[in-house]
């Protein structure tokens, strides 16, 4: 895909807070789930669905497919919208978040829905399977690209770095891991309960090409993944730092909201806020 267009910059933005909407409303609806996370990265899986990846929601399974491996799985409600926004499901399936028997479960399942790749649950397993599936992309010749998104404090995990020594290793450059370098986790913040940094130094030790970017800024993430594909003979790990929350001052970088949904409350003053954003963005587009 090529760079963005202010025009497409501006649809992304506003397909971005149109998706936070959703995502808080079945939030609610479910009683349950991940609400800072999921929001956090709204404008990065805007950006891989309506941007980035190369894809077909109506062949869902087509061979040459980019993959798109979700790491941390407790942020797959917002993959869902993404996805129910693109096209893979009628969007009134969304509602069935969590549901018993529904598709659409609190963790991504391989088998419930085409094109989510891979089960994802515990963590720290996401990159050794990007690794694997990239690899085995080169040994068939095969031209599509990899992406891993993996949570911050994952890299607590050892297995994420047992995958990521691969990778350099077998200098996989059809591989990008995109980290959401959000700061906190389920009980505090990650430089709290186990410090991450040097981050990006111990991805470079591990013979990847390292870039820092703004999570929340399309044209910036965009570039990113677009340098990755120019880099040869080594992974792109792009770190993404993206606020919790983003969207909805009263709640973002609160690390009590990594693990739970709003309330009906809560979920009517958060959607006031998202409006209002979106507001925003609609006026700085005719200004």
């Amino acid at each position: 895909m090529a760079y963005l267009t202010e025009k497409k910059r501006i649809e992304l933005e506003k397909k971005a807070n149109e998706m936070r909407i959703a995502l808080v409303d079945i939030l609610e609806d479910a009683g349950s789930g991940h609400t800072a996370g999921p929001l956090g990265m709204a404008d990065i899986f805007t950006a891989l669905y309506f941007h980035v990846l190369e894809h077909d929601p109506a062949n869902p399974l087509w061979e040459d497919r980019d993959r798109l491996i979700l790491s941390n799985g407790h942020i797959v409600p917002i993959r869902y919208v993404a996805m129910a926004f693109a096209g893979y499901f009628p969007r009134e399936e969304l509602r069935t978040l969590r549901k018993f028997g529904s598709r659409l479960q609190g963790h991504p399942e391989r088998t419930r829905l085409p094109a989510l790749e891979t089960t994802s649950g515990p963590l720290g397993e996401g990159m050794s399977q990007a690794a694997g599936i990239a690899y085995a992309a080169r040994m068939d010749s095969k031209k599509f690209r990899t992406y891993v998104v993996l949570s911050d404090a994952e890299h607590q995990a050892g297995n994420t770095w047992e995958g990521a020594m691969f990778a350099g290793a077998n200098k996989l450059s059809n591989l990008t891991a995109i980290i959401d370098r959000n700061n906190i986790q389920i009980n505090g913040m990650t430089e709290d309960v186990m410090p991450l940094e040097p981050l990006r130094e111990k991805y470079e030790a591990f013979n990847w090409h390292v870039m820092d970017v703004d999570g929340h800024n399309m044209d910036a993430f965009v570039s990113a993944v677009e340098e990755a594909k120019a880099i040869y003979e080594r992974p792109t790990a792009i770190i993404a730092h993206t606020i919790p929350g983003k969207g909805v001052k009263e709640i973002e970088f609160d690390y009590t909201w990594h693990g739970k949904p709003p309330s009906k409350e809560e979920e009517e003053r958060f959607l006031r806020a998202l409006r209002t954003l979106g507001g925003k963005i609609e006026a700085s587009h005719h200004e």
